[in-house]
C-alpha cells in the first residue's frame, strides 16, 4: 500500500464518521472508496470460505466415510481453487455496474436519478452477486462430495450454503456504511420517492437472520441428522458442534446487530443533534443525507423542513422590521381578519418642528439618515412602554399605547414616553432637532386596514385626529407636550403637574377641547 493511498485514507475515514462534510475530491473518492470496498468484499469472503472448510472438515459430524483424509484434502484443495476464481470475479462482477458512478464522482457533477439509484443500490447489488457464487458453491461441493456419501453431499452443501448467506450479509452491511460517502454526495439534493433499497424492517430482520436464523438452522440440521440415525455422532462430537456453532453465532449475531443498529442509529442521532440545533434558534443545519431507507426520507424532510423554518424566520425578521413587533406577534396569532374592535387607548402623534426648512438646506441623504437617527431614539423609548409605533408620517410618527396589547395605565405610559423623548431632545442627542408631542385619549377601532391583499394594522377614530390637532397646537402655546382632557383624567393621580393652555381652538374642532402642558421640575 502506497504512502499516498494513506495519506489519502486519512480524510476518507474522517468523512465516513461524518458523511458528506468531508472535502475529498470524486477522484480521490473513488479511488480509495474501491480499494476500502474491495478489502472488505475480500476479507470477508475469506474469512467466510476458511470457515466453512474448518466446520465442514471439523466441527459437523459426518457420518463413516472410507478414506476420510482424502475427502478432506479433496475439499480443501476445491476451496482453494474456488475461491482464487470466485472472489475476483464476484468483485468484478459486483464493481463492473458501478462504472457510471465512477464517470460522476470524477467529474463532481450534481448527480441524476440513475446516479442514486446506483449508489443505493450498490450495496444490494454485491450481496446479490457473492450470494448467487456461494450458492453455486453449494451446489458445486454438494455434487462433489456425493460422490463419496449422499449424506456428505447434503451437509456439505447446507454448511456452504448457509454460511454463504452469512458471508454475503455481513458484506452487505459493511458495504452499506462504506457507500455512505457518496450516497451523502449523491442524495444532498434529493432522494427517490420509492425505496430502491430494504427497508429498516428489512435490515433488522436480516441482523436477526444472521444472529439467530442461520445457526439455529445449522444446529436444526445437526439434530434431524442425527434423529434420523444417518450421523451415529458421539456425544462429545455434538456437543463441539453445538459449541462452535453457537459461538459462531453469538459472534456474527453481534456484529451483524451492531452494523444494523449503527445503520439505524447514527442517521437518526444526526437528526436529533440537528433537532437540539434548531431549538436554539440555529436555522443553518443541515443533516447529510446518505441512507437509502425511510431514515433516509426522514432526513430530507428534516432539511426541508428546516429549510422552510429558515425562510419563516427571515421573513418573520424582515417582517418585524417593518412591523411593529407587538403588531407582527398580534397578526402571526391572530391572522388578517377585517373585523376591528372598539377599545380605548392613548394616541400619541410626534412631529419635528421646522423641518421643511431642514430639508430645504440639505440634500435628501442626509435628512433621512437625520430623520432616521431620530426615530432611532423615540422608537426604543414608545416600546419600552409598552406602546407601539403605528406608522411614520414623513417627519413624524403616531405612536398607540393600549392596542393590540392591553394596558390599564395607557394614559399613565403615553406620558411618561412623552416625557423621555422630550429630555433626550432636550439634551441635543437627535440633530438639534425640536418636536412637539401631542397626547390625547379616546375609543378608536383597532384593527386591519386596507384592501386587495394589502393591509396596516391601524387605529382609526376621532381620538386619532385630536391628538394630531393638540400636535399642532404645540406651536402656539410654545410647549413642547400638550394632552387633552381625557388624557388628563386617566393619569394616575399626583403622577406630575399639568397646566391648562386656555383659549385654544383645536383646527377642524366644531367643540372646545381643553389641553394641559405637563411641568416637570429639573430633578425629574
Amino acid at each position: 500500500m502506497s504512502l499516498g493511498f494513506l495519506g489519502e485514507l486519512r480524510p476518507w475515514l474522517a468523512e465516513f464518521r461524518h458523511p458528506g462534510q468531508g472535502d475529498m475530491s470524486g477522484r480521490q473518492l473513488w479511488r480509495v472508496g474501491q480499494l476500502v470496498l474491495t478489502s472488505v468484499i475480500v476479507t470477508t469472503n475469506l474469512v467466510g470460505a476458511v470457515t466453512v472448510v474448518m466446520i465442514s472438515l471439523f466441527v459437523v459430524p459426518l457420518p463413516h466415510v472410507p478414506n476420510i483424509h482424502h475427502v478432506r484434502i479433496i475439499n480443501t484443495v476445491a476451496a482453494a481453487m474456488y475461491v482464487a476464481l470466485a472472489v475476483p470475479i464476484g468483485v468484478a462482477i459486483g464493481t463492473r455496474g458501478q462504472f457510471r458512478l465512477r464517470d460522476w464522482l470524477r467529474e463532481e457533477s450534481p448527480a441524476t436519478e440513475d446516479v442514486r439509484r446506483i449508489v443505493l443500490r450498490a450495496p444490494l447489488r454485491l450481496f446479490v452477486v457473492q450470494l448467487i457464487l456461494w450458492l453455486g458453491a453449494s451446489a458445486l461441493f454438494g455434487a462433489l462430495n456425493s460422490g463419496y456419501s449422499g449424506i456428505v453431499g447434503g451437509e456439505v452443501a447446507i454448511v456452504v450454503a448457509l454460511t454463504g448467506i452469512v458471508t454475503a450479509a455481513c458484506a452487505y452491511l459493511l458495504a452499506e456504511r462504506i457507500v455512505r460517502i457518496p450516497a451523502a454526495r449523491a442524495l444532498a439534493a434529493a432522494i427517490p420517492e420509492r425505496l430502491t433499497v430494504p427497508g429498516v424492517a428489512t435490515r433488522a430482520l436480516l441482523a436477526w437472520a444472521l444472529g439467530t436464523g442461520v445457526p439455529m438452522a445449522g444446529l436444526m440440521a445437526i439434530a434431524l441428522e442425527e434423529l434420523t440415525g444417518n450421523l451415529h455422532a458421539t456425544s462429545s462430537k455434538l456437543a463441539v458442534a453445538i459449541v462452535v456453532l453457537g459461538g459462531i453465532g453469538i459472534g456474527v449475531g453481534l456484529l451483524a446487530v451492531a452494523l444494523a443498529a449503527r445503520a439505524t442509529a447514527d442517521p437518526v442521532d444526526s437528526v436529533r443533534r440537528a433537532l437540539a440545533a434548531v431549538a436554539q434558534g440555529d436555522f443553518d443545519v443541515h443533516v447529510p443525507v446518505y441512507d437509502g431507507t425511510q431514515i433516509g426520507q426522514l432526513q430530507l424532510g428534516f432539511n426541508q423542513m428546516v429549510a422552510g423554518l429558515a425562510d419563516r424566520e427571515r421573513i418573520r425578521n424582515l417582517f418585524g422590521a417593518y412591523v411593529d413587533p407587538e403588531v407582527a406577534a398580534h397578526i402571526l396569532a391572530e391572522g388578517t381578519s377585517l373585523e376591528g374592535e372598539e377599545v380605548e387607548v392613548t394616541v400619541m402623534f410626534v412631529d419635528v418642528r421646522n423641518f421643511t426648512g431642514f430639508a430645504e438646506r440639505n440634500d435628501a441623504r442626509h435628512v433621512v439618515s437625520s430623520i432616521n437617527r431620530l426615530f432611532e431614539q423615540i422608537v426604543p423609548i414608545v416600546r419600552s412602554h409598552g406602546g407601539h409605533v403605528d406608522k411614520f408620517i414623513g417627519d413624524g410618527l403616531l405612536a398607540v399605547f393600549g392596542a393590540p396589547r392591553r394596558q390599564a395605565d395607557h394614559a399613565d405610559q403615553g406620558l411618561a414616553a412623552a416625557l423621555a423623548i422630550a429630555r433626550v431632545m432636550a439634551s441635543g442627542a437627535s440633530d438639534q432637532f425640536e418636536v412637539g408631542i401631542g397626547l390625547n385619549t379616546g375609543p378608536v377601532v383597532a384593527g386591519n386596514v386596507g384592501g386587495a391583499g394589502r393591509f396596516e394594522f391601524s387605529v382609526i377614530g376621532d381620538a386619532v385626529n385630536v391628538a394630531a390637532r393638540v400636535e399642532a397646537a404645540t406651536r402656539e402655546t410654545g410647549d413642547a407636550i400638550l394632552l387633552a382632557q381625557r388624557t388628563k383624567e386617566l393619569l394616575a393621580p399626583g403622577s406630575i403637574t399639568l397646566v391648562q393652555r386656555p383659549g385654544l381652538t383645536l383646527k377642524g374642532k366644531t367643540e372646545s377641547v381643553e389641553v394641559y402642558a405637563p411641568i416637570v421640575s429639573d430633578d425629574r
